[in-house]
């Protein structure tokens, strides 16, 4: 898939989160390196809490993290924003997958 070298942008509102320059993909998963923006500091701690929950196996404070995640930041591809998402941040690297319809909550 055409993924390399694009740049999908994570917001707060009107600011921005950060950018992820795809170099990596194995569908349905996309990673790149990410560059923090202005508004990166604000949401920090969730995406570092949410990985530590998501390596603890702790199900139910992981969804409850995610959530939180969701409600404060989105997603945008080149074409413009995904309505689902999930995301991970770590340091430099950004991995996620997308949906251009409604995750089954179920």
């Amino acid at each position: 898939m055409g993924f390399d070298g694009e740049i999908w942008r994570v917001r707060s509102g009107a600011e921005e989160v950060g950018e992820i320059a795809i170099d990596d993909s194995d569908f349905p998963w996309l990673s790149g390196r990410f560059t923090p923006g202005p508004g990166y500091a604000a949401v920090e701690p969730l995406f570092v809490r949410e990985l530590a929950q998501l390596n603890d196996e702790r199900t139910e404070e992981w969804e409850a993290l995610y959530d939180e995640i969701t409600r404060r930041v989105s997603l945008s591809s080149p074409d413009g924003p995904v309505p689902e998402f999930l995301l991970h941040i770590e340091g430099e690297r950004a991995w996620f997958r997308w949906s251009d319809e409604p995750f089954d909550r179920e």
